[in-house]
């Protein structure tokens, strides 16, 4: 007797994401062997998205403390609990190579920026500290902090778009919150003021721009498609849709774009 085979029975899953990395790979195995071992290991050998990404980061972040076979087992469990981290990750690629001119294909966040691999690390931390494994979700902050020169409270809540450029210097506390589609340069700081155990870091929301240096001081509220210019130091709440710069920041007009954090134009007039 035969099965008759349903239309949706010969459709294969479309992973975007995951087929331009793996090309990206093949072609880094033709061009530059000296990377093949990696690439096959971290890429090519892996079933998915998820698992190549798992390999890549527990890869960077194992050392004599914490193996990356370690790792690796505590982000799988992240990932059960917690499945979201897989779209969030692919929207982070995507936002990437939108916004970074110096990303041309999707494996260059992925293998190589910290900045990505950064944000995909407090990802699985953040799974994990709300599985209740605080202590492996605070090592792994302190490792990232060593790797990548990020730190990021395991509790900080971070939604999905993100683009972390450069990275170096970041730093977001543990009542922090982050929305959707942000960017946000390096040297930025989201702190808190005081030492109460208590709401008490900033709140940005979704298409925010933050440029490099920039310290968000306070349990204040960014509005949505502000932007923050570089070295601004904000203490205040910033209504959406505006520019703030200075020291302390002040209002000089509007965002700019209707999206600042997707055109990334920091460029400010503050004479006016």
């Amino acid at each position: 007797m035969s099965v008759q085979l349903k239309p949706s029975d010969n459709i294969k899953p479309v992973d975007p994401a995951w087929e331009a990395v793996r090309a990206n790979a093949k072609a880094i195995v033709v061009d530059e062997p000296a990377l093949a071992a990696m690439v096959m290991a971290h890429v090519l050998n892996q079933p998915t998205f998820e698992a190549a990404l798992i390999s890549r980061l527990s890869e960077r972040l194992g050392d004599g403390d914490v193996s990356a076979e370690l790792i690796r087992q505590a982000f799988q469990d992240a990932l059960l609990f917690r499945p979201e981290i897989a779209g969030e990750a692919r929207a982070d690629l995507a936002a990437t190579l939108e916004r970074d001119p110096a990303a041309h294909r999707a494996i260059v966040p992925f293998l190589y920026f910290k900045g990505y691999q950064a944000i995909q690390t407090h990802r699985f931390a953040n799974g994990l500290w709300l599985a209740g494994r605080k202590d492996f979700a605070l090592y792994l902050q302190s490792r990232s902090s060593q790797v990548f020169q990020v730190d990021i409270n395991p509790a900080c809540r971070v939604g999905k778009g993100i683009m972390l450029d450069h990275a170096t210097g970041f730093i977001a506390g543990e009542t922090a919150v982050i929305g959707d589609n942000c960017s946000i340069l390096q040297g930025v700081t989201l702190g808190g003021t005081g030492k109460a155990d208590e709401d008490r870091h900033p709140k940005i929301g979704n298409g925010v721009l933050i440029g490099a240096g920039a310290k968000v001081l306070g349990n204040i509220k960014i509005g949505d498609c502000a932007r923050i210019g570089a070295g601004s130091v904000v203490v205040k709440d910033v209504p959406p849709r505006v520019t703030v710069v200075g020291v302390p920041a002040r209002i000089v007009g509007e965002a700019g774009a209707p999206q600042p954090a997707s055109m990334m134009d920091q460029m400010v007039d503050s004479t006016g």
